[in-house]
């Protein structure tokens, strides 16, 4: 027990000495050291408060604050890829067959067996499909993928 205790006040010193303690609301009238007296201001006006006036904040969202000059206008985009007809049935095939089955399963509708080994034989057909027209090696040794 002697050990804890002796432990207990060497980190309770440790930490009472710990670098410069900030002054707490409570303590800040307690624990302030009496500044001195300043000399007498020979400045007839007093000192604003800068909290008392405070400056205007710009409108960030208005127009008439930025120069027509000054805004970005990115270019237009460029138009979105169309996939080979066989690779569109295999993404349909992917994400088209687990949701129908889905709303089926939800809505309560039983479908023929049949229909149902067809969307499930489209999803695994198109899944393999894909895999398999994936590019076997990388583009460029030295592309990590990342475009500016």
């Amino acid at each position: 027990m002697q050990r804890d205790e002796d432990e207990d006040a060497v980190w309770r010193s440790i930490v009472d000495n710990y670098g410069e303690r900030p002054a707490l609301d409570g303590e800040a009238g307690a624990a302030a050291e009496p500044a001195a007296e300043p000399a007498a201001e020979t400045a007839a006006e007093p000192v604003p408060d800068p909290e008392s006036t405070p400056e205007p904040e710009p409108d960030w969202f208005s127009s008439t604050s930025v120069d027509p000059e000054d805004r970005f206008v990115p270019p237009p985009a460029p138009p979105l890829p169309r996939p080979t007809r066989d690779r569109l049935f295999a993404w349909l095939g992917v994400f088209g067959s687990p949701t129908v089955l889905l709303v089926c399963l939800v809505a309560g509708i039983s479908l023929p067996r049949l229909i149902a080994y067809l969307l499930v034989a489209s999803f695994v057909g198109g899944f393999l499909y894909l895999v398999w027209q994936m590019p076997r090696g990388p583009r460029d040794p030295w592309d990590d993928g990342a475009q500016v």
